[in-house]
């Protein structure tokens, strides 16, 4: 592991984050439901490049933040999934999407979905994490179960 600039929490979650396109790959997974090499690299207006998401998805599992299985639906596919590290990123993923609406020329249908992140705070950003937990992680909320398959 390379050694760190300083001890700064800040300074240390941008030497993992502060690039142009690590954000938008979580932002992609966790706010866009995008889960396949495929899907990331073509359905995100900012047009990375496939050698670029190869080395961002690398860096998020060297990391911890996301995870990658194979794709039981398609032998040649893999899926990629956040860990508990990763969907904690919701609170900042929304809070840039406020910001940016706030100050930036944000297009009016994503300005549109900020301000739904801002109206609805933390206890939108909860229930956002909830879910990702169920889809990424496979957990189920309090009061819910999995239905079983009748034998």
């Amino acid at each position: 592991m390379k050694q760190q600039r300083s001890g700064c929490p800040i300074n240390l979650s941008l030497e993992i984050l502060g690039d142009k396109w690590t954000l938008v790959v979580i932002r992609d997974m966790a706010l866009g439901g995008r889960r396949h090499f495929r899907e990331l690299l073509t359905l995100s207006d900012e047009g990375i490049a496939p050698n670029m998401l190869a080395d961002r998805l690398k860096l998020l599992m060297t990391h911890g933040l996301i995870t990658k299985a194979d794709d039981p639906s398609h032998k040649q596919k893999a899926i990629y999934s956040l860990t508990e590290k990763g969907i904690e990123l919701v609170p900042v993923l929304a809070q840039m999407a406020i910001w940016g609406r706030k100050y930036l020329p944000a297009s009016p249908e994503l300005a549109a979905m900020a301000k739904t992140l801002e109206d609805g705070g933390p206890k939108l950003w909860a229930a956002m994490m909830r879910r990702l937990r169920e889809v990424h992680l496979g957990e189920l909320s309090p009061g819910r179960s999995r239905r079983r398959k009748a034998s």
